[in-house]
């Protein structure tokens, strides 16, 4: 599962993401929606329903809302363990391959999910992931920029707090008389 595929699942079926956004009344989307967007995904689903995604995402979030690296090796620990994955070999005709086994196909996508994670944090800085800071966003990202300084989920939330923090200045100075 790519990373970007776990970002959507966590953004459009989290329960904090759309509470936070005022979309929890809204309907769930479809597991056909984000298989659609990454297709390598339609064999993990099974038939998944909004609900189950809805659980997943949930148990992910906090990943990214972590403010530890520790906290964040924890959690993608614990999400492993409940998915039941395990390291595994897989003879190919050269040789062997090494992947990830999960007995139980009912938890395919939280394992696809964790094991995203666990790659995400051992080949990057555990501080690339996040939660938008943006005023009712509470979206995850990855933050992929040079600086790693990323604080929110897309332009459209940093430029909404460029232009709330340029009003309040503008509104302060208007009222001082500067």
């Amino acid at each position: 599962m790519p990373i970007a595929a776990v970002v959507d699942l966590v953004n459009g079926w989290g329960t904090v993401p759309r509470l936070e956004a005022g979309e929890q009344d809204q309907e769930l989307p479809s597991f056909a929606e984000l298989a659609g967007r990454f297709g390598v995904l339609a064999a993990l689903a099974g038939g998944a329903t909004a609900a189950e995604l809805q659980r997943v995402a949930d148990l992910v979030y906090p990943v990214f809302a972590a403010s530890t690296a520790a906290q964040r090796a924890s959690l993608v620990d614990s999400l492993l363990t409940e998915a039941g994955v395990r390291p595994g070999l897989r003879a190919t005709g050269d040789g062997l391959e090494a992947g990830w086994v999960v007995d139980d196909s009912a938890q395919s996508i939280l394992a696809a999910a964790a094991s995203t994670l666990y790659a995400q944090l051992t080949e990057h800085a555990p501080e690339r992931l996040g939660t938008c800071t943006g005023r009712r966003c509470a979206d995850a990202y990855v933050d992929a920029s040079p600086g790693g300084h990323r604080r929110y989920c897309s332009v459209t939330c940093q430029n909404r707090a460029r232009v709330a923090t340029f009003r309040r200045r503008h509104s302060t100075s208007t009222r001082t008389g500067s």
